[in-house]
């Protein structure tokens, strides 16, 4: 198994990449926006993207997307082959892509919104921390990403203030602080996603 960035030569791998998200979605039953074969492969040529293979089995997939000008960026899209699931990798993956984030975007703020729980407490052990919206980019361009989503409505509903998806974000600036670096627990986060759902879902059944 390896875990390298990816280039224009991983582009055949790209229609399986979308075709894997969106089933991921279809089973969790969350908030996955879709992604097209095209967008995939500009990632790959622009050096923006990393790719887990098993010698020329794609195993997993991540990118990374640029806003406000490079002051925000996203490791968006990570997800890994059914095949290959309970082994770690999105923990090996999502490490890979964030250490590129930060040798490409040095000031960059890195973000993420999620609603799955084993990616928040990835990000929480790299030193992400739940945020408002407000604090994201407001690049709308990122948010019209979000259309393809099935909780798109929650966000219009909110004025793209708050939506089932949790934001976390790592400033680099208080790497150096001498502020103790707590992590969130996973127990924490799943009582945050339960009251969003409690209280948006049900506003929606009304």
């Amino acid at each position: 198994m390896e875990i390298i960035i990816a280039d224009i030569s991983h582009s055949r791998y790209a229609e399986e990449i979308c075709i894997t998200i969106e089933n991921a979605a279809k089973i969790r039953g969350t908030g996955i926006a879709k992604r097209q074969p095209e967008y995939i492969i500009s990632k790959m040529q622009e050096g923006n993207a990393v790719i887990a293979l098993d010698n020329d089995k794609f195993a997993g997939f991540c990118y990374i997307e640029s806003w406000s000008h490079g002051k925000f960026v996203a490791n968006s899209g990570l997800i890994v082959h059914p095949d290959y699931r309970g082994l770690s990798l999105s923990k090996k993956i999502k490490q890979k892509v964030f250490d590129h984030s930060r040798k490409k975007f040095p000031e960059a703020k890195i973000f993420s919104i999620t609603t799955g729980l084993a990616v928040m407490k990835l990000n929480s052990n790299l030193g992400y921390k739940p945020v408002t919206f407000s604090e994201l980019t407001t690049d709308q361009t990122f948010w019209n990403g979000c259309r393809t989503c099935v909780n798109y409505d929650v966000l219009q509903r909110t004025n793209q203030k708050m939506c089932l998806c949790t934001g976390m974000l790592y400033d680099p600036a208080t790497e150096n602080s001498n502020q103790p670096k707590r992590k969130i627990t996973e127990k924490t986060f799943a009582r945050l996603k339960r009251i969003k759902q409690h209280l948006f879902l049900k506003k929606e059944k009304k």
